[in-house]
C-alpha cells in the first residue's frame, strides 16, 4: 500500500492560530512552571536554555520551518522559499554571533575537521533525511508534535547519535585536515562579507530558476521564523557559550540509556573521556544540548497544539515504517561522523565562520538529491 504522510498546511500569510490566546494560557503556566523547576534543579543558565529551545520548538512548528522539505522543494519543484528563507537565518545569525566569538574568549564557534567522514557523514544524512522527513531539528520538532512516524525515527536516531559517537575517531584514521575557522584566517569582517556573498549568490541563483513559490510555505511567515530562529540561535550562543546544537544531546540520552544497563563506557575512546563522563553521570538537564531539545519538544507540541495541528494523522505501510526506523539510525550515525546535523553541521558552522559548514551544506545537498529520488521510490508523499 502506498502511504500518505500527513504534511502540515502550507504556511498562510499570517500564521493565525487555530485556538485564541486564552487557549494558550494554561501551555504558558506549564512552561513556567518546568522552567522553574529546571531552574531550580540546576540553575538559571540551564532554565534560560530550556526557555531558548521553547522557543526553537515553537518557531519550528508554528511556520513548519523546514530544513528537510526546504532542499526537497527546490529538488522537485524549484521552489527556493525554504533554502531562502534558510539563508536569511544563517545570514542573520552570523552577522552576529561571528563578532561576538571574536570579542569574547568565553564563547566558541561549531568548528571541525575537514575528514573523509564529514564528507561520507553529511552525503549519508542528506540521503537519509529524505526518507525520514527531517534532520535532527525536524525530527525533534515533529516528534514534540505528535508525528507518529518522526515519533518511531527518533528512537534510532538517539541509538545512531550514541553509536557514531563511540566509534568517530576510527573514521576519523581514515584521514582528516585540521579544522578552518574563517574568522582566525581572514578575519571577522572579511568572513561575514565573504559568506553573505556566497548566500547571496546562491540565493540569487536559486531565485532565478525557481518555477514556484508557493508549493510549502506561503507568504511571509516563514522569513518571519528564519529571524526568530536567528534570534533564539544568538541567544542559545550567549547563554550557553557555544552555537545552537542537537545531535550531541541525543547521543547522550543514548549513553545514559546504556549505562542505566549496566555498560561500562570507561574504555569507549568517545564516551570514556573526562567530559563526556561527567555528562553521563550528571542530570540530563545539566547538558546544554539535551536541554535544549527538551525545550524544543515541549515548544512544538504547545506551537501545534495553539495551531490545531498536533498528532497529524499518518498512514504507512509496513515498509516504510521500516524504512524510518532504519533511516533514523542512519540519521543518528552519520550525524556524528559528520559533525552536526542540519543544525550543528551546516547552520551554526557557517554562522560561526567553519569552513566545515560549507562542505557539510555540498555534500548533504549532493545526498538529499539521491535522497529524494529513494523516498519516491519507498512511495512517500512528496
Amino acid at each position: 500500500m502506498m502511504s500518505v504522510i500527513t504534511a502540515p498546511p502550507a504556511t498562510p500569510d499570517v500564521a493565525t492560530p487555530a485556538r485564541s490566546l486564552t487557549q494558550l494560557l494554561p501551555w504558558i503556566a506549564v512552561g513556567a512552571a518546568l522552567w522553574a523547576a529546571v531552574t531550580w534543579l540546576v540553575g538559571l543558565r540551564q532554565g534560560a536554555l530550556f526557555v531558548v529551545g521553547i522557543g526553537f520548538g515553537a518557531v519550528l512548528a508554528a511556520v513548519s520551518f523546514g530544513f528537510t522539505t526546504g532542499w526537497r522543494a527546490w529538488i522537485n519543484d524549484r521552489d527556493p522559499t525554504g533554502l531562502l528563507a534558510q539563508f536569511l537565518a544563517i545570514a542573520l545569525a552570523m552577522v552576529v554571533s561571528i563578532p561576538l566569538i571574536a570579542g569574547d574568549e568565553a564563547l566558541s564557534g561549531a568548528v571541525a575537521p575537514l575528514s573523509v567522514s564529514l564528507v561520507i557523514g553529511a552525503f549519508v544524512f542528506g540521503a537519509v533525511m529524505q526518507v525520514a522527513d527531517g534532520c535532527g531539528s525536524g525530527t525533534l520538532y515533529k516528534a514534540g508534535l505528535g508525528n507518529v512516524f518522526s515519533l518511531a525515527v527518533l528512537p534510532g536516531f538517539i541509538a545512531g547519535s550514541f553509536l557514531g559517537a563511540a566509534h568517530l575517531d576510527a573514521w576519523l584514521a581514515l584521514g582528516s585536515l585540521d579544522p578552518v575557522a574563517l574568522p582566525q584566517v581572514i578575519g571577522s569582517t572579511f568572513t561575514i562579507a565573504l559568506q553573505l556573498s556566497v548566500l547571496g549568490a546562491i540565493g540569487a541563483w536559486v531565485w532565478m530558476r525557481r518555477r514556484a513559490t508557493e508549493t510549502r510555505w506561503r507568504g511571509r511567515a516563514v522569513y518571519i521564523g528564519a529571524i526568530w530562529l536567528a534570534l533564539f540561535a544568538i541567544l542559545n550562543l550567549i547563554i550557553a557559550g557555544q552555537p545552537w546544537g542537537i545531535v550531541y544531546g541525543l547521543g547522550l540520552w543514548g549513553a545514559k540509556v546504556v549505562s542505566w544497563f549496566g555498560v561500562d563506557l570507561a574504555g569507549n575512546a568517545f564516551w570514556g573521556r573526562p567530559a563526556q563522563q561527567v555528562h553521563i553521570e550528571s542530570s540530563l538537564l545539566a547538558d546544554v544540548t539535551s536541554i535544549t531539545n527538551l525545550g524544543l519538544l515541549f515548544g512544538a507540541f504547545v506551537a501545534a497544539t495553539w495551531r490545531g495541528s498536533a498528532c497529524p494523522t499518518t498512514r504507512a505501510s509496513a515498509r516504510q515504517w521500516l524504512a524510518g526506523i532504519v533511516s533514523g539510525l542512519l540519521l543518528g550515525y552519520s550525524a556524528r561522523l559528520a559533525f552536526g546535523c542540519n543544525v550543528g553541521g551546516y547552520f551554526s558552522g557557517i554562522t560561526t565562520g567553519s569552513v566545515h559548514g560549507w562542505v557539510w551544506f555540498a555534500a548533504a545537498f549532493a545526498g538529499s538529491l539521491a535522497g529524494v529520488r529513494l523516498r519516491a521510490a519507498l512511495g512517500f508523499k512528496a
